[in-house]
């Protein structure tokens, strides 16, 4: 087997450039996309691409209960839609203004650039 590849190497040595590059490029894209369905066939068999429950909400995970920032004494979302325990209550978005206050004008001083 190693003379083999030894030989093959030795001819493809013997090549223009245009080819060899063709060859080696060939390769790359062949190691790549075995490698790529090695990781895709590894990833059906354990699971990764299926989905988890038996409905869409709990597929995306929509029924479980979330902590609204008004309950948060930790308000460190700014601007986050605040999200409802309860998961019978209608569906509503709370817009929470975090803008912060403009700050106070400086008084304009001319500058003087001497030369």
């Amino acid at each position: 087997m190693k003379k083999i590849v030894l030989d093959h190497i030795e001819r493809v040595k013997g090549k223009p450039h245009h080819i060899r590059k063709q060859i080696a490029f060939g390769a790359a894209g062949g190691i790549a996309a075995f490698i790529a369905l090695v990781w895709f066939a590894g990833s059906l068999m354990t699971g990764a691409f299926a989905i988890q429950g038996s409905s869409f909400a709990d597929a995306t995970g929509a029924n479980t209960p979330v902590v609204s920032a008004s309950e948060n004494p930790n308000q460190n979302l700014a601007g986050a839609a605040a999200a409802i325990e309860d998961a019978q209550a209608p569906a509503h978005i709370e817009i929470i203004d975090t803008t912060p206050p403009a700050p106070k004008a400086k008084p304009v001083q001319e500058t003087t650039l001497p030369f």
